[in-house]
């Protein structure tokens, strides 16, 4: 294998796939080399385009991913909140910032129309009215 001493090693995704149908494997490469390009070994795949079960299917190679992470690989933060989901890691704050997020939106969204609606009619309303006087006047 390859020695990279002084060189970090990050655990990131590498793009396969085709136009509009993307596929990740999970691999272990030095932080300066390409996206996709030279690997120093493949830890997994991810498919992030729904099944007909809508599932994101995630295979992880467990004992290598943490062989990895004890000698000092850092995750990005894609595949932070991958090995996260999969128990792996702890969860990242960022994502019960954006789960509550989404519930509030969604919780917004079940209530009905909110005010912000009724404001812009009554702003267009009023610009339709100027707007009719306007053309009465020329």
């Amino acid at each position: 294998k390859y020695l990279f001493s002084g060189m970090p090693v990050r655990i990131r995704l590498s793009l396969h796939g085709c136009t509009n149908r993307p596929f990740y494997h999970i691999v272990v490469a030095p932080s300066r080399f390409k996206r996709d390009g030279r690997h120093l070994e493949q830890v997994g795949t991810y498919d992030p385009m729904p099944n007909f079960k809508k599932e994101f299917l995630c295979a992880l190679n467990v004992d290598r991913i943490k062989y990895w992470l004890s000698v000092g690989a850092q995750p990005t933060m894609a595949v932070y909140r991958l090995l996260g989901l999969a128990g792996i890691l702890p969860v990242h704050p960022r994502q019960y910032l954006e789960a509550s997020r989404k519930r509030e939106a969604a919780a917004l969204a079940a209530s009905g129309p909110s005010g912000n609606e009724e404001e812009k009619e009554s702003i267009s309303d009023s610009n339709t009215d100027s707007q009719s006087q306007g053309s009465e006047n020329s």
